[in-house]
């Protein structure tokens, strides 16, 4: 069975990869949150990688992967651009806005008249809103007793990567268009091009240059958004085997007992072993597909709610962080899906008018 005999079909496992990849996240902040050090998270002492790092390269692998399956299914640029807008940022507005002008506001140690005349508000509120640049992570007055000081939404800081990402694969696409006779195989192999070289780069980078190479850089979360592409553009030729997820599964596992080598097999096999469990588990466990996706919410609304808890309950534990924000995330994210996210992508079906693939990273 290849990945291009399953790949057609929306009956798959990606709700369900990316639920789990923005819990680990939670769970990996919530250690640092909790004690004001990253390095309390137990896999970075012992294999250099967090929980989060996995989960950030699953969200990538499969963003690569399903927005590259919707451009090629669209030929459309402006259609593209459409598409990953409306599901970008209709609930990243509403979750900054919420957080500057709600939790900011009620809980800043400053006078409310300070507050909304300080310059940094609004470049919290422009940069995050708008993810043109780089992002602003702090709000005057706002969690500045918490172990994790000054800090409002820490995990915003994937998402203009993302967006320079999917700006990349439209421009790679437009230019192909214009410049090639044979416009989608020349699009094809640069992708594959493109996923080639920074593997290169990733690997040999963080092996011999790990300054200018880190592990939670840009490079690596390009490596793996257009290895999720090529994989998609590759995808006839790629065999789903229950013999190589297994072997690939044992050589991660030997690989872990030296941090150099866990690196270079995990980054070499992650794409192949996320693709796999999207497509080749069936059962009961598609049936979290009726629940829908908040995913997207989780990852956005997850730390300003852990900085809240980390401001309310003083000397949390990480057990305690966990289980507390978890319960109040999931409650908003719930809401984010179905009071905006859903209805954004029905919009987006609506004004497009074509075959819609209900994807997104935190954004997966």
């Amino acid at each position: 069975m290849t990945l291009g005999m399953v790949c057609k079909d929306r009956d798959n496992n990606f709700n369900l990869i990316r639920i789990a990849a923005s819990l680990l996240v939670l769970i990996t902040h919530s250690f640092a949150l909790a004690t004001g050090s990253g390095d309390a998270e137990p896999l970075r002492t012992t294999l250099g990688i967090t929980l989060g790092v996995i989960a950030v390269d699953l969200f990538f692998v499969t963003s690569g992967f399903l927005v590259t399956a919707s451009l090629l299914a669209r030929k459309s640029t402006w259609s593209f651009v459409c598409a990953r807008v409306l599901r970008i940022y209709p609930a990243l507005v509403v979750m900054v806005s919420l957080t500057v002008f709600c939790l900011g506001a009620a809980i800043t140690t400053l006078p409310l008249e300070s507050y909304f005349s300080s310059e940094a508000t609004y470049r919290y509120l422009i940069k995050n809103c708008t993810l043109l640049s780089d992002v602003s992570y702090h709000l005057p007055g706002v969690f500045e007793t918490v172990p994790a000081k000054n800090t409002v939404n820490g995990s915003l800081w994937t998402m203009p990567i993302e967006v320079k990402m999917y700006l990349t694969l439209a421009l790679l696409w437009a230019f192909t268009r214009l410049t090639a006779s044979r416009s989608v195989r020349s699009f094809q192999v640069l992708i594959v091009l493109l996923a080639v070289s920074a593997g290169v780069a990733h690997v040999l980078g963080h092996m011999y240059f790990p300054k200018r190479f880190p592990l939670e850089g840009p490079t690596r979360l390009f490596f793996m958004f257009f290895t999720g592409a090529a994989f998609y553009v590759l995808r006839d030729f790629v065999v789903l085997s229950r013999t190589l997820f297994i072997v690939m599964i044992a050589a991660t596992l030997l690989a872990s007992v030296d941090s150099r080598a866990f690196h270079v097999v995990y980054s070499l096999s992650i794409a192949y072993l996320v693709l796999f469990l999207a497509y080749v588990p069936e059962g009961l466990i598609r049936k979290y597909n009726r629940l829908g996706d908040y995913s997207y919410g989780i990852y956005i609304y997850a730390f300003p709610v852990q900085q809240s808890v980390a401001l309310f309950i003083p000397n949390v534990s990480a057990a305690e962080m966990i289980a507390v924000s978890s319960v109040i995330t999931w409650v908003l994210a719930a809401l984010s899906w179905h009071m905006l996210e859903e209805k954004a992508l029905k919009l987006k079906s609506n004004i497009l008018r074509g075959r819609q693939y209900n994807q997104g990273a935190p954004i997966s």
